[in-house]
């Protein structure tokens, strides 16, 4: 006979939700509290994250409450400097388990990020079931740690568990924007509002909301061959780098084929236009691709943990799903693929369709199914 539960009303309901430093940790977690707020409308969320990163501007303009810890990363090429960090990890292990036994959660969840760590030992260590989300293909040295005390591991490739218990690891997917949806009005709308031509095809290349150097350098190396094409680049450089883009756009050396901008705004008009896109290999990003069935180039970048991008963009390449050009090939390779890969229909059709079979639908539903549970464990 199965066993009855109380139902739990969500007034009772505590939750925090640990992580950040980039958008790819700071969406999902931001989807994961809304489908948490559609399941438990009065459920009380805090978020924890790390004191200097977009997280505590990201959090609060979505209507949550933050909290930040003074945690930083390791400084791998010069061990000196992880004296400091190393006295910020023991204030913010300190600080973490206060936070976690004033607020009284039911479940912590974990999405990676300098800030997970200490939330997610501090429950572990007072009894509290922790969720951990793991987005890339490979895991890095502290979702490996965490994995191990952790109660529930979702995770949004197969053959995890050469990283984490077998038996904890759920395949849910990463959560992405609902706003992505793309539809014929989206389309009409998205040539109107970048006031681009719909008998051209359009290449999208985003950086993230920083940018990427190396795909800057490749699209300015490459203009000379780009304004001989018929083709059309909505390119998102990223911040950092605007200024110095925008110096070539007055000196008249962008081609008028490409339309430069900082950041997308609209970044669901922009996938519903584009034919390719050109991108880092973020797994909230690969995501997207993936529901969208989007034909995709990925550079990954050489500058992260485990070198885990190579390893996300793999993942596709390996079952032809999408293209892969190193990052130190870049300057050379990336748009001499690309002009030729939007002009053939075929290939593209064969991208869309194979990166299509990687989607995870719901994924934020289906982690919420799995936090549901360990609520249910707790309150027997």
């Amino acid at each position: 006979m199965k066993e009855k539960t109380t139902p739990i009303q969500s007034e009772q309901l505590h939750f925090i939700i640990s992580g950040g430093g980039t958008g790819g940790h700071i969406f999902p977690a931001l989807s994961i509290a809304n489908a948490i707020k559609e399941r438990w409308s009065e459920a009380a969320i805090l978020f924890v994250g790390a004191e200097d990163r977009m997280e505590m501007e990201r959090v609060p303009a979505a209507g949550y409450e933050i909290v930040g810890l003074p945690v930083a990363g390791l400084v791998r090429k010069n061990l000196l400097k992880n004296i400091p960090v190393a006295f910020k990890l023991y204030k913010s292990l300190r600080r973490a388990r206060k936070i976690v036994k004033t607020f009284k959660p039911n479940v912590v969840i974990g999405v990676g990020g300098y800030a997970s760590a200490p939330v997610l030992r501090a429950a572990s260590s007072q009894g509290i079931p922790t969720l951990l989300q793991e987005q890339n293909s490979y895991a890095g040295v502290t979702n490996k740690l965490l994995g191990k005390k952790a109660s529930t591991i979702c995770v949004a490739y197969e053959g995890m568990e050469k990283f984490f218990p077998k038996d904890r690891i759920v395949l849910t997917g990463n959560p992405c924007r609902k706003d992505l949806e793309t539809t014929p009005q989206k389309v009409d709308e998205g040539y109107r509002f970048f006031n681009f031509d719909p008998d051209k095809k359009t290449i999208l290349m985003v950086g993230g909301s920083l940018g990427a150097r190396t795909l800057n350098d490749s699209i300015v190396s490459s203009f000379d061959d780009i304004k001989e094409e018929n083709v059309q680049i909505l390119w998102q450089c990223g911040k950092y780098y605007y200024d110095e883009m925008k110096e070539l756009e007055t000196a008249g050396k962008i081609p008028p084929n490409v339309k430069l901008c900082d950041f997308v705004s609209r970044m669901d008009l922009a996938y519903s236009i584009a034919d390719l896109v050109i991108s880092r290999a973020g797994a909230g990003s690969i995501s997207e691709f993936s529901l969208l069935g989007k034909p995709v180039i990925l550079v990954p970048s050489p500058n992260v943990a485990e070198d885990h991008q190579t390893q996300n963009a793999l993942a596709l390449v390996n079952k032809n799903a999408a293209i892969l050009i190193p990052d130190k090939s870049a300057k050379e390779e990336l748009f001499t693929t690309a002009l030729a890969l939007v002009k053939d229909a075929d290939k593209l059709d064969k991208l869309s369709a194979n990166i299509l079979k990687h989607a995870q639908l719901n994924s934020a539903d289906r982690i919420v199914d799995e936090i549901e549970k360990l609520v249910n464990i707790k309150n027997r």
